[in-house]
């Protein structure tokens, strides 16, 4: 799970497994592979740094 923030303020989590896309028209849209669209206030590079990181954890973690 990746925290982004909604164009409102209000912080949210989505599961970075699920995202399908990212485009920037300007605002950042994360699109997920079901379909469901998020508008957020993080950029494009920001998104992905978050994607990256939280993969690096996943491949720390035990698996139990």
């Amino acid at each position: 799970m990746i925290r982004v923030t909604r164009l409102n303020g209000k912080p949210f989590v989505i599961n970075a497994e699920m995202i399908e896309t990212i485009d920037v028209t300007p605002d950042t849209i994360i699109t997920l592979v079901n379909g469901k669209k998020y508008l957020v206030t993080e950029s494009f590079e920001a998104i992905i740094d978050k994607v990256v990181e939280y993969r690096k954890l996943c491949r720390v973690l035990p698996n139990d």
